[in-house]
């Protein structure tokens, strides 16, 4: 059956139109008045829905009845990205919506190649949300990771303390411990993990996460891609 985010409140007995995105869609599938589908605003559950009336560019709904169905990972992960360039960031935006990260925040770092300001950023991190809405869509996910503003690593430092009690950073440096060894220890609670962009966080970044609490972790003796570390990170931390 389809299913359709929208960010608006859902009750049982109403009859609301849909926005215009998944209008849209409802439309480039050629459904029918009479036809089922599945809603989900983010605030838990889904909603099973029946299409009442098609216009040329408007979808109306009945929504029938609330299912507290949730398939959210088992704790809760947030990512930040020293963002990879080109169509990579896309694929690791959609890749960590469908494994069930809690948000994402993409970075400027040292050795970044994307760099983004102004209306570009903003256009971006527009961009980036809907790939994660039309991933939950597809994967049954009722809860859509917020995609967080552009920023710098250096002045995201203080906001990264209030993220998650738990922040990790991919590093290579001497004295990383296995990533698993840290989840063995850790094995509740939120998690913050912090991955740089293609050549990694510099030494000094390095050295600055661990100033500001992050455990250094390694995935293992593999060189990984950055968006190829950062999902391997959060397989591993969902699960």
């Amino acid at each position: 059956m389809p299913r359709f985010f929208v960010d608006l409140p859902l009750e049982s007995g109403a009859e609301l139109p849909l926005p215009a995105g998944a209008a849209r869609h409802v439309q480039v599938l050629r459904m029918q008045p009479g036809q089922a589908l599945t809603l989900f605003n983010g605030q838990g559950g889904q909603w099973q829905a029946r299409i009442q009336r098609m216009g040329r560019s408007e979808v109306d709904v009945h929504i029938e009845s609330h299912e507290a169905v949730e398939r959210e990972a088992g704790r809760r992960v947030h990512l930040a990205l020293g963002m990879p360039a080109n169509e990579r960031m896309d694929w690791l935006v959609e890749k960590a919506a469908e494994l069930g990260a809690a948000s994402l925040q993409p970075l400027h770092t040292a050795h970044s190649v994307l760099r983004l300001s102004g209306e570009r950023a903003s256009k971006k991190q527009q961009h980036w949300q809907q790939v994660a809405t039309a991933a939950c869509e597809q994967c049954g996910g009722n809860r859509v990771p917020r995609v967080e503003a552009v920023r710098e690593l250096g002045a995201w430092w203080p906001q990264s303390a209030g993220v998650a009690p738990l922040r990790c950073v991919l590093s290579l440096a001497e004295g990383s411990q296995p990533l698993s060894q840290v989840l063995a220890a850790h094995p509740v609670g939120e998690l913050l993990f912090l991955s740089g962009p293609e050549g990694g966080l510099s030494p000094a970044e390095d050295a600055q996460a661990r100033a500001a609490g992050f455990l250094p972790v390694t995935l293992g003796p593999r060189i990984l891609r950055a968006e190829t570390a950062a999902l391997a990170a959060l397989a591993q931390a969902v699960g």
